[in-house]
């Protein structure tokens, strides 16, 4: 859910709702029932203004979620201008990782308004199978992975970083898992040709 948008923000109704979602986000990911006026308040906005743009609970954390996904798959398309299609590949493994971590914090949240968080009636599971379909495609007109790799390969393959504790050092253990997700998609590559 959106708020209506007639038109294009003020700036400093862009930066409230950017503010809002941002510690929303750390709230959520600590515990799913905080207060919405809690949330309100570290964001330094009034009720008025919090409810305008989240008219509930289901608002705030659908939006939460929507918005965190589309950064994880915008940031694919920004790499693959950067970067190489493997280290454009690695690096959004890596931000993936902390996604995972975020989206435990969020999962009951989520698990409340969607019933599950899990596979393709996830929402934004598109956009993402998306994002990863991109990056393999341009490590496969490059040679940099091994032939006939789909989203749905990749997926299986990273699903252990839904495993990792969030709790603990999760970033050595996902880099380290992916660094083997990795190694295993470069071996029987081509090559550039």
């Amino acid at each position: 859910m959106e708020p209506s948008n007639d038109g294009p923000q003020r700036s400093d109704a862009q930066r409230n709702r950017e503010r809002i979602l941002e510690v929303a986000l750390a709230e959520l990911t600590r515990a799913q029932d905080v207060p919405l006026s809690s949330i309100a308040r570290k964001a330094g906005v009034g009720q008025g203004t919090f409810y305008r743009n989240f008219p509930n609970r289901e608002a705030l954390v659908l939006e939460v979620y929507r918005h965190e996904v589309h950064l994880l798959t915008d940031a694919a398309a920004e790499l693959l201008r950067t970067k190489a299609p493997d280290q454009a590949l690695r690096e959004w493994m890596d931000q993936l990782a902390r996604f995972a971590v975020t989206k435990v914090g969020l999962s009951d949240a989520m698990r409340q308004i969607v019933g599950t968080t899990d596979g393709p009636a996830q929402p934004g599971y598109a956009l993402v199978v998306e994002a990863i379909g991109a990056l393999l495609a341009a490590n496969h007109e490059a040679g940099t992975i091994r032939p006939g790799v789909t989203a749905d390969d990749f997926v299986l393959a990273i699903a252990g970083l839904w495993q990792v504790d969030a709790h603990g050092d999760w970033q050595t253990r996902s880099a380290r898992l992916l660094d083997l997700v990795m190694d295993g998609l470069r071996a029987g590559a081509p090559g550039k040709g």
